[in-house]
């Protein structure tokens, strides 16, 4: 099976928001692939938006449904698929996490990808059961959401003082009215949810442990920089001692 589709994740400034994450999805499929004796398997991504995973693991040579709510994500979805050659390996369906066993199938999908859905649906717990149902009886899970520590220290460092404070101790992790994000999770928090439905949690990784602290300006200028902060993200991400500065959380799950 080709390796190729690191191409799209993987190039240029997108790779340090998602290096990490695609790494670890890309080996587990390469072990679910190997495990289920077939080449091609069935993959599941919940608020897959314009396809930034869903058309690199389709490069790979797996079938991918993406389910999202919005019809223009779905049509830019369709328009890049069209344009790498895909459109038999890639099918969107609108819908959300909430109704997701309305437009697919359970029990259907050998993985399963819920990247940035769970901060933003009414009930995370509802979420991830839903999610797990569409899996096969050896399936994977890949989760991401966002980090409520990180979002502590990023608006510290960016001189927000009070709303640093105030994202400490709010029940779901916000910094303030004005936060557009719903709410963000703990590495305890994402592991809980996930055991809750059945799972077993494997590694936890953090996803932009330094990448959006570093000015922009020093790795677009700097020579070898990129490079090497890319190498520093993907080294930091497995040391626990990190989680907790991480903008996102990366949690790899397996029924069984």
């Amino acid at each position: 099976m080709s390796r190729e589709g690191g191409a799209d994740p993987m190039r240029p400034r997108a790779s340090l928001r998602t290096a990490v994450v695609w790494e670890v999805l890309r080996d587990a499929l390469d072990r679910q692939a190997k495990a289920a004796g077939r080449d091609v398997l069935d993959v599941l991504d919940t608020g897959g938006g314009t396809g930034n995973f869903a058309v690199p693991v389709a490069r790979l040579g797996h079938r991918v449904t993406v389910v999202d709510p919005s019809p223009d994500a779905l049509f830019a979805l369709e328009r890049r698929a069209a344009e790498a050659g895909l459109t038999d390996r890639v099918r969107g369906v609108q819908g959300d996490a909430h109704g997701l066993l309305d437009v697919v199938e359970p029990g259907g999908y050998d993985a399963v990808l819920c990247h940035g859905v769970l901060e933003y649906v009414d009930d995370p717990a509802e979420g991830v059961r839903n999610v797990v149902s569409t899996l096969r009886p050896s399936g994977t899970l890949s989760l991401l959401a966002a980090s409520r520590h990180g979002a502590v220290l990023a608006r510290a460092i960016a001189g927000h003082f009070a709303e640093a404070q105030h994202s400490l101790t709010d029940p779901d992790g916000r910094w303030g009215a004005g936060d557009p994000v719903p709410r963000r999770f703990t590495a305890e928090d994402l592991t809980r949810l996930v055991e809750g439905a059945g799972l077993r949690v494997g590694p936890v990784h953090g996803v932009r442990v330094f990448a959006d602290l570093v000015p922009g300006v020093l790795v677009d200028t700097e020579p070898g920089a990129f490079d090497a902060l890319l190498r520093l993200e993907l080294a930091a991400a497995e040391q626990p001692a990190f989680h907790s500065i991480a903008t996102q959380l990366h949690v790899l799950a397996e029924r069984g």
